[in-house]
């Protein structure tokens, strides 16, 4: 007769669990879907400007000399300026008087299709020089 009660109250527990679980289990509906939206902005923010900077990267990278490009950094290109940040002013002379002397013509008509404009330069470090040389800083 215990065990039929006990069993019997297992019963009623395990139902009323159930019950309880089913009451108190909010409804969640489906997230929405981010892909088509993040796609979207991709395509229209992401990808024009990408395609214009590699274009402009990819002749920069030609046309100035590897000791110079060593400390320069392209920092941002809009409404057809480039701004480039050169970490010492030597360097920095040094990249003005090769732009002077013709190469800001080269890179103008050679990355004409991208809307470059004009060339800024900035002094600045995109590194931290208390590290010893010129390496990427990643934080903000």
């Amino acid at each position: 007769m215990i065990s039929r009660m006990v069993s019997r109250s297992q019963r009623l527990d395990e139902a009323d669990l159930k019950r309880l679980s089913r009451v108190k289990t909010p409804a969640r509906k489906a997230p929405d879907r981010i892909g088509p939206e993040m796609i979207d902005f991709f395509k229209q923010s992401v990808q024009k400007r990408q395609t214009k900077f590699t274009k402009i990267a990819e002749r920069w990278s030609v046309l100035v000399p590897p000791l110079l490009n060593d400390h320069c950094a392209l920092e941002a290109f809009h409404r057809g300026h480039l701004t480039v940040l050169v970490d010492t002013s030597s360097h920095l002379y040094e990249l003005k008087q090769l732009l002077l002397a013709g190469l800001q013509q080269q890179l103008l008509l050679a990355c004409k299709s991208a809307g470059l404009r004009k060339i800024i330069l900035k002094p600045g470090r995109w590194y931290d020089s208390s590290l010893g040389g010129p390496k990427p800083r990643f934080e903000q």
